[in-house]
């Protein structure tokens, strides 16, 4: 099948198999590898990005679903010059080991704090609860959302 998705600002025009997954879409073809596969099975939120404006997880939505859409990766959000708000505060707050989580979790959050103001630490772990870190215990990830969140 044909879709046309616009990725980080940029139109694509793509053929597709009728079971593709957006994340392999991106990974495979666009060649975007900051969105990560870690769990195969929409737990672990390491596939995270934006469609649409709402933060879904890339692996459990089929590229055909996506036709039409406006798609923002971990690569779209920032540059290694000016680090996105969010990027920012993980990187002050120390909130990434491994990294591998990161690109999900970031974008995630990015929604997360667009779509609730003022929120507690507890606001902020229920919100980030479909993604998983295997490293750093949540603690400096959730101040790193509270501290993105009151730079705002």
């Amino acid at each position: 099948m044909e879709i046309t998705l616009t990725v980080n600002g940029r139109s694509h025009t793509l053929d597709v198999p009728d079971n593709a997954l957006l994340v392999d879409i991106l990974r495979e073809q666009l060649e975007l590898t900051g969105t990560h596969v870690g769990c195969d099975t929409s737990q672990c939120g390491a596939c995270a990005v934006h469609m649409n404006g709402d933060s879904v997880k890339s692996c459990t939505i089929l590229a055909g679903q996506a036709d039409g859409a406006n798609i923002t990766t971990i690569e779209g959000i920032g540059t290694t010059d000016e680090l996105h708000p969010m990027q920012a505060a993980f990187r002050e707050n120390h909130a990434l080991q491994c990294g591998f989580c990161t690109p999900g979790m970031i974008m995630s959050a990015i929604d997360l704090v667009a779509k609730n103001d003022d929120m507690t630490e507890d606001e902020v772990r229920a919100g980030l609860e479909g993604n998983i870190c295997r490293c750093t215990g949540y603690h400096n990830i959730v101040k790193a959302v509270m501290a993105a969140q009151a730079n705002g």
